[in-house]
C-alpha cells in the first residue's frame, strides 16, 4: 500500500518556518489548487467573464530539515509549486476538550 500526494498549485501566503527545541527545522506552507466548478447537474459552467468557473482548495504542506530550510528560503506567496509527499492525519483535544481533526501533506519533495 502507498500514501503519495502530489499537488501542482500556487503558494498562498510566505512560508512561515521555525525550529523546534531539537533543532529541526520546520517550514509550513499553503498550497492552493482549483478545479472546475459544476453545478447541481454535475456540469461544469462559465463564471460572468466567460470563463470556466473555478472553485479552490488550500492544502496544508509540512516541510523537515533540508527541504525546510530551503522553502522557507527560497519560496514565496504567489510562487507556483510542485509537492510530492504523503497525507497525514492528526488528532488533538482542545482547551475546551473537543475532539479535533488535522490533515496535512508531508513533504518530501517541492518544486
Amino acid at each position: 500500500m502507498t500514501n503519495i500526494a502530489i499537488l501542482t498549485g500556487r503558494i498562498a501566503r510566505d512560508p512561515d518556518t521555525r525550529e523546534t527545541k531539537g533543532g529541526t527545522n520546520v517550514t509550513g506552507i499553503t498550497v492552493v489548487t482549483d478545479r472546475p466548478a459544476r453545478d447541481k447537474d454535475g456540469k461544469t459552467y462559465k463564471d460572468e467573464n466567460g470563463y470556466t468557473a473555478k472553485e479552490s482548495e488550500f492544502h496544508r504542506v509540512t516541510c523537515f530539515n533540508g527541504l525546510a530550510k530551503t522553502v522557507g528560503q527560497y519560496c514565496s506567496k504567489g510562487q507556483l509549486v510542485s509537492v510530492q509527499g504523503r497525507i497525514h492525519y492528526t488528532q488533538w483535544e482542545d482547551k475546551d476538550g473537543v475532539t479535533r481533526y488535522g490533515t496535512e501533506i508531508l513533504a518530501d519533495k517541492v518544486d
